[in-house]
């Protein structure tokens, strides 16, 4: 990493960044607000983007001036996910240092940050989503963000052995329509993280061995898979779970497989996870751990 992002202290700066779907219901963003002050953090309601261009937040040039305000806050939060932060990438983007906060459709800011060499991106909590988090969740992300210790993430053993590498977490549908593109970082030893939602298994089956005939799972030091939610195939026609699809498609690659990790979709808790720093994927014991 080029730039390194220091742990936040009291007083620092929050930015929001409005870089995908529009949305209506300011209320849920005003509490994500709310949590981040009560963590000493410099926010007010103001600073929430209320725009609408067709189904976006606003036009595209719109939406990256959010990624470029003055002066530079310490940590960017995202306020929601859905679609089109990737249509940003079309156009150069000055990246500022310090913290960038998402996940979802923010998966394409995140993963094209780290391309372009920079720390500090968070695949965690939207804005939208942070106050209803759960304890844990909300704590892990306040001791990242702070410099403190996160405990190991917990979840099943689908593939045997142990891996060290820069952590990558990303939404896998996101992420596998930025293969072949300069804003996908090089995997290579990778412990990579995936995560979705709505996606039916056929679907998941196309992506990832879309990875597979790329060579990029191939390269993978570990893979683990977060929550699948709403990924059950519901129409009644003999076929493949989406456990089973996950499993088929990367447990014959020799690398440490683990399941149901507490990351993405869903109000059990997405756990906070920090882009390009190193981690070790236990394949054994089914757990993730920063090191």
């Amino acid at each position: 990493m080029r730039q390194s992002a220091p742990p936040l202290k009291a007083g620092d700066l929050v930015g929001v960044v409005a870089a995908s779907s529009a949305y209506d219901d300011l209320q849920p963003l005003a509490a994500g607000l709310e949590l981040l002050r009560s963590w000493g953090l410099q926010a007010n309601n103001q600073s929430i983007p209320v725009r609408r261009w067709g189904y976006l937040a606003g036009t595209d040039q719109e939406r990256i001036a959010d990624l470029q305000c003055q002066p530079s806050p310490a940590l960017l939060a995202c306020a929601r996910g859905g679609w089109g932060a990737a249509r940003l990438l079309e156009h150069p983007i000055p990246w500022n240092p310090g913290w960038l906060l998402g996940f979802s459709d923010v998966t394409a800011l995140l993963l094209a940050r780290q391309s372009a060499g920079l720390d500090g991106g968070i695949h965690g909590p939207l804005l939208s989503t942070l106050a209803a988090e759960p304890i844990w969740s909300q704590e892990r992300l306040r001791a990242l963000l702070f410099g403190e210790p996160l405990a190991d993430l917990q979840g099943q053993s689908w593939g045997k052995g142990a891996a060290k590498g820069p952590l990558i977490a990303a939404n896998l549908t996101v992420a596998s329509h930025l293969l072949g593109s300069p804003h996908m970082p090089d995997l290579t030893g990778a412990i990579l993280i995936l995560e979705d939602v709505g996606e039916l298994p056929y679907r998941l089956d196309r992506m990832l061995t879309h990875w597979r005939l790329t060579g990029t799972l191939q390269r993978l030091g570990g893979i683990g898979f977060g929550r699948f939610s709403g990924c059950e195939d519901d129409d009644q026609r003999p076929g493949f779970s989406w456990v089973e699809v996950l499993k088929e498609r990367t447990c014959d690659l020799g690398i440490p497989v683990v399941g149901n990790l507490p990351v993405g979709h869903g109000p059990e808790g997405n756990a906070a996870l920090p882009m390009g720093r190193p981690a070790l994927l236990d394949g054994d014991h089914g757990l993730l751990r920063l090191l």
